[in-house]
């Protein structure tokens, strides 16, 4: 601890081996120990006492579109990561789509790490994405350090980002299981869709029954089945029906390499509630009923789900029309991810711990990312510090994203983050900002 320049105290430390009061030394931007409540401060060092609040790892998020360059009206680098800090995210992957150009060539990935570069408050990778005319660029932007690529199994709503059939995700696939890549996948069955019931307008139920289960049911087990035969490494995006789960369980005990994520709205929000016209609420696969909400829960606490990532997505306040068939779907939530998945958590007996897990510790391994997710020497000191006892009520004003369009409007949630750490850096305290300090990562080789 002598080269410490920096230590942060406190009686709530949340660490890998449990939630212990320590003091977490850090130089140069990383931990380099963890110690005793009460060892010696060495000279030379800084020490910020943080009482009782908890200090717990820095989010990672891996699910994020930041819609830069080309639709930066909707969101952008600067708000994007402005919001994920003020929410105790340090880390996101931002999605290859709903930006002009997708990140699907190297030469598009440039493009976007250029934009990215002075406007980012927190460090940020990027997804490739999976079309069905660039096989040739998906080793190429591989070996320039994605993190994975994105495919649609049904339309993803722009143009630019066509769908893959099945027989071009098993082309895609083969070519990623060739370098171990990972494909990740929104998985909804085109076919089930245009079966289903389309009769637009205000209605939530005419909504949901237009996403019907199975339409997630029939893409997953077509996943798991290309997954198994190429032995390929998969993932399935923002699942929210409960009913693809013992699917999912007994692939992986199967050997299939397959990993799965849910988001706080498919755990926060239910069907009932989503009142007619307010598409706010509208995302795909959408929100579903509190008994399925039930079982993701369960799901997460026996592993089945791997982790909670926040999709998103975000437009202009116009594309939010009371007509959930044509409104754009997506849900802002970057800020205020953690307090309303702590929210939920807590009242069905969940810990913090469980929430680093999710949010942090699982997200990090997803990516590859062996510098986040922990608090423990070695890794970079990116941290949140979260009063988990206070709350607030979420107002749209108070919000860092360029457009303040959410569905946690109103809400009153459990865990106010007092300050986020970047590399051993407060950038974010008290609703006040440093310049941006965060770096483009890669995935690691």
């Amino acid at each position: 601890m002598s080269d410490a320049e920096l230590v942060l105290r406190s009686t709530r430390v949340i660490t890998p081996e449990g939630t212990r009061a320590a003091s977490v030394a850090v130089a140069d931007g990383t931990i380099t120990a963890v110690l005793p409540y009460d060892a010696p401060v060495p000279a030379g060092a800084r020490l910020e006492d943080l009482g009782d609040d908890v200090l717990m790892p820095g989010l990672v998020d891996t699910h994020v579109h930041v819609n830069d360059p080309g639709r930066t009206e909707w969101e952008g680098f600067w708000t994007a990561t402005r919001a994920a800090a003020a929410g105790g995210i340090t880390t996101l992957i931002d999605m290859p789509l709903n930006s002009l150009p997708p990140t699907t060539t190297v030469d598009h990935l440039r493009i976007k790490q250029d934009v990215a570069r002075d406007k980012a408050h927190i460090d940020v990778g990027f997804w490739g994405g999976a079309l069905p005319d660039n096989v040739k660029d998906l080793r190429p932007l591989h070996d320039a350090g994605v993190f994975g690529f994105k495919a649609f199994l049904s339309p993803s709503g722009v143009d630019e980002f066509p769908h893959l059939t099945r027989d071009q995700l098993a082309t895609s696939l083969a070519e990623i299981a060739g370098f171990d890549g990972l494909l990740i996948v929104h998985a909804e069955d085109p076919h089930h869709l245009a079966a289903a019931p389309q009769h637009g307008g205000p209605k939530y139920a005419d909504f949901l029954a237009s996403r019907p289960r199975d339409a997630e049911d029939t893409a997953i087990a077509t996943l798991i089945a290309e997954a198994k035969r190429l032995n390929a490494r998969v993932h399935v995006l923002h699942l929210s029906s409960s009913d693809a789960l013992p699917l999912i369980a007994e692939a992986r005990a199967e050997g299939v390499r397959i990993t799965v994520e849910t988001c706080p709205h498919y755990l926060t929000l239910t069907a009932e509630e989503v009142p007619d016209g307010a598409s706010e609420f509208k995302c795909c696969p959408p929100i579903r009923e509190a008994a399925n909400q039930d079982l993701l829960w369960q799901a997460l606490a026996d592993g089945t789900i791997d982790c909670i990532v926040t999709d998103h997505s975000p437009s202009t306040a116009d594309l939010k029309t009371d007509d959930f068939a044509t409104a754009w779907g997506g849900i802002s939530g970057l800020q205020v991810s953690l307090p309303a998945v702590w929210s939920a958590a807590r009242e069905r007996g969940h810990s913090l711990e469980d929430v680093v897990r999710w949010m942090s510790q699982r997200t990090a391994a997803l990516a590859g990312l062996d510098r986040k997710g922990a608090i423990e020497p070695g890794r970079d000191a990116d941290f949140a510090v979260l009063a988990p006892d206070e709350t607030f009520t979420v107002d749209p004003a108070h919000l860092q994203h360029r457009n303040r369009v959410t569905a946690y409007a109103g809400r009153t949630l459990y865990g106010v983050v007092k300050s986020t750490w970047l590399r051993g850096e407060r950038i974010v305290a008290g609703g006040e900002f440093t310049e941006p300090k965060g770096r483009l990562l890669t995935r690691p080789h």
